[in-house]
């Protein structure tokens, strides 16, 4: 490699990482906002926790925002080296443009080798303990679910209302339960509370005291035309609010796209190996046809960082913009083609018999055609 290789190389690359670098902290914001944020404004994830979880969504993000990386490193360096006429030069020393790009297809194929890694090991292992962590940290603190000045919303059949908190203690305490219909039924109002949990049952216990409860007609409870019936209780018994179904969404389930390469092996072997009965024959295949389109996905998302490499060179010297919003409007149309067209080969998962799991191909060889097509005309130039 001579000194214009590695001068194009690390122009390139550094565009590459700090392009990666955006697209990885929005898509880290994204997820921390959806997945984490209520747990801290909860006071159920301490800083140390909430950091760590951010580190495990890195390769995550990672493995999504190399592609859309990789093609704006690409546009950003090449537009600004064709606006700077630099480009020209290099031509008119008699370099071809395959020439010129040959550490740029170098770097489209080690991130290629990365994307695989990324997509089939590093992925999955920190996704899982991703996960792994969230469910350990909120069930090992779970009178922290309560909290105090909010509607609490997340059980079926009560809502919630808590004023204060210190410790297990509660006051101005609101209870509404409702019926099948979400309709209320009862409401209870408590000057104050206890807080309680049962790890064997995995449920809190809240005893009420000083409590008013009001009962609505069990037949029309919004029908306020008749008073309610109101009882005072010094003491209330207790009431039960099962955690499992809050927690179920903090349990580690095996996803297809969490497992490594190893594994879908692993589920690919267990599935052929499976005898069903004819009537499940279909639903068989249908599982089966989700674990290679996993495959595929993760195959041809790492293999896109070569598309996408070899799409930015025509474009970037053809474009000849310096303008880095620009350039990234262009990546970012791009990467939202590619990806919709995976989605829409996603769709017919319910569908093997049309082999879903080859037309995961169609992307990626669509943008390389395009690109083969550019590099002829800019050829011909």
């Amino acid at each position: 490699m001579n000194l214009l290789d590695r001068y194009l190389f690390r122009s390139v690359l550094g565009s590459c990482l700090a392009a990666v670098g955006l697209f990885a902290f929005v898509l880290i914001l994204g997820n921390a906002i959806r997945d984490l944020l209520g747990y801290v404004l909860a006071g159920q994830l301490p800083l140390t926790v909430f950091a760590e979880l951010l580190l495990l969504l890195v390769p995550f993000v990672t493995s999504y925002a190399l592609p859309m990386g990789m093609l704006t490193g690409v546009l950003l360096t090449l537009g600004r080296l064709s606006a700077d006429s630099e480009i020209t030069a290099m031509r008119a020393a008699g370099l071809g443009v395959w020439r010129i790009a040959r550490p740029v297809v170098l770097l489209g194929v080690l991130g290629t080798v990365l994307g695989l890694y990324m997509n089939f090991e590093a992925m999955p292992r920190a996704r899982t303990q991703y996960q792994r962590e969230l469910a350990e940290t909120v069930r090992s603190n779970p009178l922290s679910f309560v909290v105090p000045r909010t509607f609490i919303r997340d059980f079926s059949d009560r809502v919630i209302y808590v004023g204060d908190k210190q410790g297990n203690v509660l006051s101005e305490v609101w209870v509404w339960e409702l019926d099948a219909q979400q309709r209320v039924q009862y409401v209870i109002r408590a000057a104050s509370g206890r807080i309680d949990y049962d790890a064997e049952d995995n449920a809190l216990l809240i005893t009420l005291r000083q409590a008013q409860v009001e009962t609505r007609s069990p037949a029309q409870p919004e029908d306020f035309s008749k008073p309610p019936l109101v009882g005072t209780f010094d003491n209330t018994e207790e009431v039960r609010l099962p955690l499992d179904s809050i927690f179920a969404r903090t349990t580690v389930r095996q996803k297809l796209k969490w497992m490594t390469f190893s594994q879908l092996r692993a589920e690919e072997t267990r599935l052929a190996n499976l005898e069903v009965p004819p009537e499940q024959a279909a639903e068989h295949a249908r599982t089966q046809m989700k674990v290679k389109l996993t495959v595929q996905e993760k195959l041809q998302n790492a293999l896109a960082m070569l598309s996408f490499a070899l799409i930015g060179i025509p474009l970037g010297i053809r474009v000849s913009r310096r303008e880095t919003s620009a350039n990234l409007g262009v990546a970012v149309a791009l990467s939202l083609g590619y990806y919709f067209l995976t989605v829409m080969v996603n769709w017919l998962d319910r569908q093997p018999e049309y082999r879903p799991d080859l037309l995961f191909w169609l992307p990626n060889l669509l943008f390389l055609l395009i690109a083969w097509i550019l590099f002829r005309r800019i050829g011909r130039n």
